[in-house]
């Protein structure tokens, strides 16, 4: 059986390595800047806040791109530290990273095609190697194996197809001489931050106007050893609108939840991001492929609880993206064409139980997504508000319906789902719709003992 080092598994072992290496002697506390205050920075404020989001929240669905030399070796995005790979050994890899021309624009086509609003590529992953142009160090897409600025034309390509472009981007790298090292080392905590920021300054400077950019992996320092404050301050001077996530171990704009649907406190923006099989990058022996009605389900489910959802491509290293990923996608993107007014700029629902359907809402608007087609006749249980009227989405037939005090019966369906993979049946309801899920637990008339 092949056992998979998950993300955040692996960012476990290393978060214990210094305690382990601390065993032969007193341990050494990891250095630190010195605390600076926090500054109210102007675009920090909740009306500011909800003014530079709202597209955002409007979008709901998005397109994750993991892109590095790691797609060349094609054995997950982790396999130079998975493999212990030596540094001058892995840079050879990137002498082999040569995408052909003009690649993004192709990751652009295909989130188009399956109805996403935005993108976030890497620009550096754990590896260190950068696909931008830097002043910084050798190890960059332009004086490496692709020869070119592969974020140019990532941004190209987003804004050619009406796409929101954001950047991803590591504190994390195993590359840079003072990665590890700068935990323990001032001179070298020091080095490595104003590489970290330089880099941050020439993305927030190079490339136009971005909308997102999205932290990942802040170790091994703290906020203060990485300067976060700091470096907030200058993406927002740099750019004014853009979204921060919380992985640079601040609070940012939204929460990040990985792998899992797990919605954030209330009020709280968040985004589920997702791979469609079991890692991130490109893994060819990978073939452990989320079905679409899976998808569909995971961005339904985003959607009721008011977050976002970021699902993930994993080129390969010529820029080719793997057949299985293409289908996905445009199955999605198909059911998207008829039943996105249902996700795009979707209120959160209240409403939740079916035994064969999920719910979404856009005002006082109910819609029924049916996983498993019950027949003739589909219920919701336990709804407290007068239903106005219903309709298939598909066709925009109109549906007879009978309310009691336990149910709303939905009647005259066709015995065959109208879509796939899921039909939807929109539920004109007379104020917002609220379920009481043990109303009928509760209320029911119940038999004499």
């Amino acid at each position: 059986m092949i056992t998979r080092l998950s993300r955040r598994d692996a960012l476990k072992l290393l978060a214990a390595a210094p305690a382990a290496s601390a065993l032969g002697g007193p341990e050494r506390p990891a250095l630190q800047a010195p605390p600076v205050a926090r500054p109210l920075h102007l675009f920090q404020g909740r009306e500011d806040r909800e003014r530079r989001m709202k597209w955002w929240h409007d979008a709901r669905f998005g397109m994750f791109i993991h892109w590095g030399v790691y797609s060349t070796i094609g054995r997950h995005e982790w396999a130079m530290e998975n493999e212990a790979i030596p540094v001058a050994e892995y840079e050879q890899f990137a002498k082999q990273f040569q995408p052909k021309p003009n690649a993004p624009r192709e990751f652009a086509r295909l989130a188009k095609r399956a109805g996403q609003k935005y993108m976030v590529m890497t620009t550096k992953h754990h590896e260190g190697f950068c696909l931008f142009d830097t002043k910084t160090t050798n190890y960059c897409a332009p004086k490496q194996g692709p020869g070119r600025d592969l974020v140019r034309e990532y941004v190209d390509g987003a804004r050619a197809e009406g796409l929101r472009a954001g950047f991803y981007y590591s504190l994390m790298d195993w590359h840079h001489p003072d990665g590890a090292r700068c935990a323990t080392d001032e001179a070298a905590r020091r080095r490595f931050v104003d590489y970290l920021h330089e880099h941050i300054r020439e993305l927030m400077t190079n490339y136009g106007k971005i909308d997102i950019l999205w932290y990942d992996v802040a170790w091994p320092l703290d906020a203060k050893g990485f300067e976060s404050e700091r470096m907030n301050e200058m993406v927002f001077n740099l750019q004014p609108d853009i979204i921060v996530n919380n992985r640079n171990k601040l609070d940012g704009d939204f929460s990040t939840p990985e792998q899992q649907i797990t919605a954030a406190a209330q009020g709280r923006a968040w985004e589920s991001c997702m791979t469609l099989n079991g890692s991130w990058g490109y893994h060819a022996s990978d073939d452990e492929w989320k079905s679409p009605t899976q998808v569909i389900r995971n961005l339904i489910s985003c959607s009721r609880d008011g977050g976002n959802y970021l699902l993930n491509i994993g080129p390969r290293g010529d820029g080719s993206v793997p057949d299985e990923s293409v289908r996905i996608f445009e199955t999605v993107g198909g059911w998207m064409e008829r039943n996105g007014s249902t996700i795009y700029a979707s209120d959160p629902c209240q409403p939740r139980r079916s035994a064969y359907a999920m719910f979404t809402r856009k005002g006082n608007t109910l819609y029924m997504h049916i996983h498993s087609w019950p027949g003739d006749s589909a219920v919701v249980a336990g709804l407290l508000v007068p239903v106005k009227s219903a309709r298939l989405l598909a066709s925009g037939e109109a549906l007879k319906f009978q309310q009691d005090k336990l149910r709303v019966r939905v009647t005259g369906l066709p015995r065959q789902a109208p879509d796939k993979p899921l039909a939807t049946i929109a539920i004109d309801c007379d104020g917002e719709p609220k379920q009481d899920q043990l109303f009928v637990r509760n209320q029911r008339e119940r038999s004499k003992a």
